[in-house]
């Protein structure tokens, strides 16, 4: 068959699986045996359907072709055989013995007899080499295995394993152009001709006194993607069935199998016992089951992730229902605009303090300058811009917890911080509503102020709920929402009814996009996977199955006229994209330029006035031209901003609400924005006056507003809130942005100065050797230096209602009631010099702990050691949890070594090497798949959790000149954004990119200061605290590592102990409150610190310097008495 003719095959596959032939396509590719569905081959295998498996073959290979196919067929056919002897089918075992397994006698005769001696055994498994044959499901997928590297290893397979890169509905395409070409030669073409078949050429009936315009500017086929072009939703042209309303999929080819070679695999002897089992199999990733919790939240700022999938390109599609377009400003020549247009809002207007960290934003529909606000600890803010007033401010909680399912319930005792996902208003405003991170989404009715009351709370999702929108199907509102369980589901926004649950993604849906056009409605879906989706309100199941640029956390959105789709993300290797849809055919139309090359997180984006679009990136705002793919202009809005910030515009695009660090939001705007906040403040200082000239009236108002501003705050201080106290005053003052004013680092000198506890001790030790906050936010874990725990409860009171950690009231020292402690089996010789660590489960109910002799497991509610397991040598040095399984346990040793080991079967899955001292520090992307790890060697490592290999390794540049000392340990710690990891050093703090691992910020200890022993993010990630040797306690800001307050030793430590050699050895995180922390001292002590509630925060934010963006930063001095000068 000629090179062509091949090529046209393959056009044919793309189209029939487009079409959803499913049968006819794989009928297709066995006959011309030029394509090997590998998934379909493996779908089939794990099926049992062997008829169909050897049949699918038989189009590729016969069993003599060669060695691999022999071993092949083998293999099949002696499952086969297995399988009906397991099932005790014995006429069953001989027919598949005497039909199929025969014909390898002739190659090893003792073979076949082995084979049949089988049918004499009541149990084949007594058969010493098949005594480890599992169950039929994993003996099928080890076979797989094999199975796999067989024929990615047969030279009869190569170049049939790789579909061709095409671009979707690539044969509907050349048949329209093929069209097109016929319409000019047409003698009297007309301007909308009507052609009803392929059968024949086309051809212009007689002349009716008018030409048709020239091809470029009429679109033969309907031209420009009418409404409903994507998914087409009517008939569009030749290839549309007139009887069907709603068109097959224009999808790509689906099943692509990976083009990455498989390591060499052997062909050798069939044999009886079964395949190796490969290391893919051995040491299993277990997938993510919650990813709304690790990722940030999709907002309409939406957004994708992943690398680019085959077939989009940056160039500008053919629509197959039209003829070739020129689009404004992709001319060849024509150069970016770096000027902002002044219709962009890109002046600081408001600064606002939001108390945490905002995920969600949405201003109102009709009212202009009022915002919705949504963070991560689950808290909802309504702002009034204009007069800077939060009217109000709601933290999470269930409204009837007796209703809710009892996977919710159970959910929230295990892990009860919740975060907002999306919040957003009903198209009118008179509702908005709230997705969170576990379960459930919560409707408010608005009636205008600080009116704003429960509607419907709904248990919507198994997991998280990733994304809430609304829409109006039969003319009736509606909540759509969408999470982990892969269904997307549509609720009656009055009642909470359910009418419709869409399934078919096959991994979490990540976003939705509800629109209509042309009277019909339908909803976009994206999930992790990358893939779109389309519904319509039928319950038939998805119109549509494309790949996302980026193949990851895809969102999706339309221009304000609805005649344009853009889709936006970032890939999990940090690869951002915005793209423009051609609408009927699913292909890119554009792709726009100018992303960071690696973004520092999920990338959220934006459109407004049909024209520009606006995404958050490499701390600021980017902008395009709707139709020129050249960035326009960026905006740093003063700086502060997140490294990925949520943006939102308002409906008119006069506001943009941008979210900053330390929990502030930025509201930026045009000239018709100023114009709006300023006529609002005029209003609202006209207002305030008394209509009436009254003493009474006035009184009666101000009274209103302070028993308002007194219900507010008694309400925080009954919750135990105090992290948002701070912001209760009716009126909120805007940050200055004045830069003239001179910057001066917070010094924390004076007990009074903050916040501060000593937690009482009943038990005495000699030195904290390593804390942790529970998961739960409500007590603190630490491990002593004689291998005794310690646990301190905060109580549920009247004064703390909510049991969390606070510095204002002391916890109890915890036992159970059998008095027994958690110790550990310790070293036999100098138990001091031993290595402590341990590791807490994601529930709080048990932990991993050694302290150089075996690991124990305990019971956090009994102290019961649950076991204990690795005796040293070696012995082990850091432990820590896989993220997706607690039964994986990748633990340090101080061999060097990293062992993973799984819990459940008490087996070591693997052994990395890459260290040359013992190991230090170990911790888990769940996002990149990866694990990293640092020793006292000073080395960084990145591991795969596939497979384990080591991708990468780095040593740590230390400071030429400084004395040599024993070994110190580097410690890691993964960033919010899981692509990010801080790196703590006696001489240094870093934060280091994965992918690459490159270092992007630095901290340097000067010569002459005290080492640094221990640091940790917040965990909210905006700030890092590290504890010195001479018991001072630093903040940075971790976004540049620039020093913002200092804890000096005389805060915290009595007169008596101020020339002792007493410091922190080891620094803990809130796991919810970011401005909250705990050390563990030299001494035994355990302290822990917040802020005052006036303050809010650990200083201010030091401005940034040119020169200190990236590698090292300006690094002053830590000591007590130290200059407050940066020293370079």
């Amino acid at each position: 068959m000629s090179s062509l003719s091949r090529e046209l095959v393959f056009l044919i596959l793309q189209f029939l699986d487009e079409e959803k032939f499913k049968e006819t396509v794989h009928k297709l590719e066995q006959e011309s045996g030029f394509f090997f569905n590998m998934k379909y081959f493996e779908d089939e295998v794990h099926n049992g359907n062997w008829d169909e498996v050897e049949k699918y073959l038989s189009g590729f290979t016969k069993v003599d072709d060669n060695r691999y196919s022999m071993k092949i067929f083998f293999e099949i056919r002696k499952q086969k055989y297995l399988e009906a002897l397991d099932k005790h089918d014995r006429p069953k075992a001989v027919e598949i013995l005497v039909k199929d397994l025969k014909v390898f006698s002739t190659f090893n005769e003792e073979l076949f007899k082995e084979i049949t001696q089988l049918l004499t055994l009541e149990n084949f498994r007594e058969n010493e080499q098949l005594s480890k044959y599992g169950d039929t499901k994993s003996a099928r997928s080890i076979m797989l295995v094999e199975l796999k590297k067989l024929i990615e290893a047969n030279p009869l397979f190569r170049d049939k394993l790789q579909f061709p890169t095409l671009r979707n509905s690539r044969l509907r395409t050349l048949i329209n152009q093929s069209l097109n070409w016929q319409h000019q030669l047409c003698k009297n073409p007309r301007p909308n001709p009507d052609i009803k078949t392929l059968f024949v050429d086309h051809s212009c009936g007689p002349p009716n006194g008018a030409r048709a315009p020239s091809p470029v500017s009429n679109p033969l086929l309907g031209g420009l993607p009418k409404a409903g072009g994507f998914p087409p939703l009517g008939a569009h042209g030749p290839f549309q069935p007139t009887a069907s309303p709603v068109p097959p999929p224009l999808a790509g080819w689906m099943s692509s199998p990976s083009s990455v070679p498989h390591p060499a695999v052997s062909a050798g002897p069939i044999a009886l016992g079964g395949p190796s089992i490969p290391a893919a199999l051995k040491h299993p990733r277990t997938p993510p089951t919650n990813p709304a919790l690790d990722y940030p939240s999709a907002e309409s700022e939406h957004v994708s992730k992943r690398t680019r999938p085959m077939g989009i390109s940056d160039e500008v599609n053919l629509g197959v229902n039209m003829l070739p377009m020129s689009f404004p400003g992709q001319a060849h020549g024509h150069s970016p605009a770096f000027k902002a247009p002044d219709d962009l809002p890109k002046t600081v207007a408001r600064t606002l303090t939001q108390g945490s960290s905002p995920m969600s934003m949405d201003f109102h529909p009709i009212k202009q300058t009022l915002l919705l606000v949504g963070t991560n600890v689950g808290d909802i803010g309504l702002w009034e811009v204009g007069s800077r007033e939060r009217f109000v401010q709601k933290t999470f909680k269930v409204w009837d917890i007796s209703k809710c399912s009892m996977p919710l319930q159970a959910a929230l005792v295990k892990e009860p911080v919740v975060s907002v996902n999306r919040v957003i208003w009903s198209p009118d405003g008179s509702l908005f509503g709230v997705a969170y991170s576990r379960h459930i989404v919560q409707l408010y009715s608005y009636h205008g102020g600080e009116d704003m009351r429960q509607h419907l709370e709904i248990d919507a999702h198994v997991g998280g709920v990733n994304d809430i929108s609304f829409s109006t199907p039969n003319k009736q509102l509606c909540v759509i929402t969408c999470g982990d369980d892969k269904t997307i589901k549509v609720w009656d926004a009055a009642t909470g009814v359910k009418r419709h649950t869409f399934e078919g993604h096959e991994a979490p849906v990540y976003s939705v996009c509800p629109h209509y056009k042309e009277n019909i409605q339908f909803i976009f879906s994206t999930a992790l996977d990358g893939k779109i989706k389309a519904w319509l309100y039928d319950n038939m199941g998805s119109r549509v199955d494309y790949d996302a640029p980026g193949r990851w956390c895809t969102t999706m959105a339309y221009s304000a006229d609805g005649t344009r789709l853009f889709s936006c993300g970032t890939s999990k290797d940090g690869e951002s994209y915005i793209v423009e849809w051609n609408e009927s055919e699913g292909a890119v139309k554009r792709t726009y330029q100018g992303f960071h090359k690696r973004s520092l997180g999920v990338v959220q984006f934006d459109t407004t006035k049909n024209r520009y679009l606006a995404a958050g990136d490499d701390f600021s705002i980017k902008f395009w031209d709707m139709d020129n793919v050249q960035l326009l202009t960026a905006i740093d809005g003063d700086g502060g901003l997140q490294a990925s910030p949520r943006i939102r515009f308002n409906k008119e695009g006069s506001l943009l609400a941008v979210s900053g660090n330390e929990n502030v939001i930025k509201v930026m705007a045009n000239s018709d924005g100023l114009r709006l906040l300023h006529t609002f403040e005029n209003v609202s200082s006209e207002s305030s006056k008394p209509a009436i000239n009254s003493l009474a009236t006035a009184a009666a108002a101000t009274s209103a507003a302070a028993d308002r501003s007194a219900n507010v705050v008694s309400i925080q201080a009954m919750n135990g809130d105090a992290r948002n106290m701070v912001d209760v005053k009716p009126v909120i003052t805007e940050e200055s942005n004045d830069k003239s004013k001179i910057w001066k680092l917070t010094e924390v000198s004076e007990p009074s100065q903050c916040r501060s506890l000593r937690l009482p001790e009943n038990l005495r030790v000699a030195k904290i050797s390593r804390l942790i906050f529970t998961n739960s936010g409500n007590a603190i874990l630490a491990l002593a230096s004689n291998a005794i725990h310690l646990l301190w409860k905060w109580q549920r009171n009247e004064r703390n209602a909510t049991g969390k950690a606070t510095a204002s009231l002391p916890p109890q020292q915890w036992q159970p009631a059998s008095g027994i402690l958690m110790t550990n089996d310790a070293a036999e010789n100098n138990p001091e010099e031993a290595v402590p660590c341990f590791a807490l489960s994601k529930n709080d109910s048990y932990v991993m702990s050694a302290s150089g002799g075996k690991i124990s497991l305990f019971n956090m509610m009994t102290f019961k050691t649950m076991a204990t397991f690795m005796p040293p040598p070696p012995a082990a040095t850091f432990l820590a949890f896989h993220p997706q399984d607690n039964n994986i346990i990748a633990i340090g040793m101080d061999d060097s070594t990293i062992q993973i080991y799984n819990v459940r079967v008490d087996e070591v899955k693997s052994k990395l090497k890459g260290h040359s001292k013992r190991i230090t520090g170990l911790a888990f992307s769940n996002v990149l798949n990866v694990l990293v790890s640092s020793g006292a060697d000073a080395q960084l490592c990145v591991w795969n959790t596939d497979g384990w290999e080591k991708q990468r390794s780095k040593v740590l540049p230390l400071p030429q000149g400084r004395p040599n000392t024993a070994p110190s340990d580097t410690r890691v710690q993964f960033h919010q954004d899981q692509a990010h990891f801080l790196v703590v050093h006696e001489t240094q703090l870093a934060i280091y990119e994965t992918t690459k691992l490159e270092c992007m910020k630095q901290w340097p200890v000067r010569e002459s200061s005290a080492p640094i022993t221990h640091a940790t993010f917040s965990c909210d990630s905006q700030l890092v605290y590290a504890s010195f040797m001479d018991a001072t306690i630093c903040v940075f800001s971790s976004a540049n590592l620039r020093l913002r307050c200092r804890v000096n030793p005389s805060a915290y430590l009595p007169a008596s102990l101020s020339n002792s050699n007493v410091h922190p050895l080891v620094i803990a995180a809130h796991p919810q409150e970011p401005n909250m922390f705990a050390v563990g001292l030299s001494d035994g002590g355990v302290h822990i610190f917040e802020p005052f509630e006036s303050e809010g925060k650990w200083g201010v934010a030091p401005p940034a310097e040119n020169g200190s963006a990236n590698g090292a930063v300006a690094a002053p001095s830590v000591g007590a008495s130290a200059s407050d000068q940066p020293q370079r």
